[in-house]
């Protein structure tokens, strides 16, 4: 850490609102550094757990954070009230790709055809 140096203190608020990785950054900390270590820090037994760094958001002041941005380029805010700046993480899980081809088309004229036939019997 260079001389001089701001430090922040963070907490990071989950979806259930338990505060998660409480502690001291230094403003050149980037936030792919902090998503790393919130992804190794999660708590167990939540219902939604980050497997990776692209699967968690970090919003403070309203705005996304970029991984590659440090705390000073991200402008976090230090407020008048003593204690931690709590920011909001939000988990996106992968969206799971939806399946085309042949096999898709003739499911759905099977699907079809058997809606059809139940319908006229």
């Amino acid at each position: 850490m260079a001389e001089g140096e701001e430090r922040i203190e963070l907490k990071f608020r989950i979806f259930d609102g338990t505060d998660i990785a409480h502690s001291t950054y230094s403003s050149s900390t980037t936030v792919g550094t902090i998503k790393q270590k919130l992804v190794a820090e999660w708590p167990q037994g939540k219902a939604v757990i980050p497997k990776s760094v692209s699967d968690i958001k970090l919003i403070h002041g309203g705005k996304f954070l970029e991984n590659s941005k440090t705390l000073a380029d991200s402008r976090i805010t230090f407020s008048d009230i003593p204690g931690a700046v709590t920011m909001h993480v939000v988990v996106q899980p992968p969206v799971t790709k939806k399946k085309t081809g042949l096999l898709n088309l003739f499911m759905d004229i099977v699907f079809a055809q058997s809606f059809f036939a139940c319908s006229y019997a």
